[in-house]
């Protein structure tokens, strides 16, 4: 895959990703379609870079004709669209790609479906090891975590920081644009400079963002890790 819809370049200093540096949003279970569509535009203005669609608990009509919404502001903003868990949904809905998790389906056979439409990450948690086979099945990018405490996820498994060094030396052998390495779980503007520093390419964040008093201001600040070089 070569090209990212709706992504800016990466800058000349840094090696091209398939998945685009800095600020990877997830959504929060808001009902309110209007509220989180305000909320993604407040987080575009401060920088974020890819928007992840992640509804667990509404049915699929709902998930559906929100997805449809945050579709078209994704689009709007340049922002990237990643839909959670359904890859033929992400499919039908022209989304620039899939996260999924494992019970959500066999990259590798998801990879052959698609072909190069959509960009296809997955969760790696704590498993470096699962992290090679999802590079070697054709992964755009590996997401670990929780990397600390996740009001989201409690009883998330803990993936430690050293696992992002690990797994960005197995990205940066590979062709560009290569794999980027994501970390999620528990990560606030306050925290989110030692996690970068260890080597994430994005840093996914769901209520550290959207439930932040200033979502503008707490993109703003995720985002400059990765544009005051």
């Amino acid at each position: 895959m070569t090209d990212i819809p709706h992504a800016a370049p990466p800058s000349p200093a840094t090696p091209a990703t398939r998945l685009p540096r800095g600020l990877y949003g997830i959504t929060p279970e808001w009902d309110d379609t209007d509220r989180l569509l305000a909320a993604i535009r407040a987080a575009a203005r401060g920088g974020l870079r890819t928007l992840q669609l992640r509804r667990k608990t509404v049915s699929l009509p709902f998930k559906h004709q929100q997805a449809i919404a945050v579709r078209d502001v994704c689009r709007e903003l340049g922002v990237v669209f990643i839909l959670n868990d359904h890859w033929r949904l992400a499919q039908e809905l022209g989304a620039d790609g899939v996260h999924l998790g494992r019970e959500d389906g066999d990259l590798a056979l998801v990879r052959q479906s698609v072909g190069d439409s959509l960009l296809i990450g997955a969760s790696c948690y704590d498993d470096i090891g699962r992290a090679r086979d999802l590079l070697d099945a054709g992964a755009d990018y590996i997401a670990f975590g929780a990397v600390h405490p996740s009001p989201t996820k409690p009883q998330a498994v803990r993936a430690p920081l050293s696992l992002l060094g690990e797994a960005r030396t197995l990205t940066d052998a590979l062709p560009a644009p290569r794999p980027a390495v994501v970390a999620i779980g528990g990560i606030t503007p306050d925290n989110a400079g030692a996690v970068a520093e260890a080597g994430a390419d994005a840093l996914a964040l769901i209520s550290g963002l959207f439930e932040a008093p200033d979502v503008e201001a707490a993109a703003r600040a995720c985002s400059a890790l990765y544009t005051q070089a």
